[in-house]
């Protein structure tokens, strides 16, 4: 795994949040990202008590590559906060997690 991976929240409403995790690196296949989007859900519910956490997975570095990966209203919501520069990133480490069963 040649990649780091970075997170932010986005607070939408008073008991609503998105997690977004940004992918720096190599590209990811469909099913990594599906990957990283289940071990975010999964750490979330452990540490939070959220049911369904809306994480949205970014990928690319450019304009031309950047794509985003996760519900629409999710994503846009991602999007735009990109755009206003409103997203602050902390470093995460999803496989150094306890996360799910042994």
């Amino acid at each position: 795994m040649a990649h780091q991976l970075l997170h932010a929240s986005l607070i939408d409403g008073p008991r609503k949040v998105i997690h977004a995790i940004r992918v720096i690196g190599e590209a990811l296949e469909l099913p990594e990202i599906n990957d990283i989007a289940a071990k975010m859900r999964e750490l979330m519910l452990s540490r939070h008590g959220e049911q369904f956490a809306d994480v949205v997975v970014i990928q690319g570095d450019s304009r031309e590559t950047l794509r985003l990966f996760g519900e629409p209203y999710a994503v846009s919501r991602v999007r735009a906060a990109m755009f206003h520069a409103a997203l602050n990133w902390q470093p995460i480490d999803l496989s150094a997690r306890n996360v799910g069963p042994p």
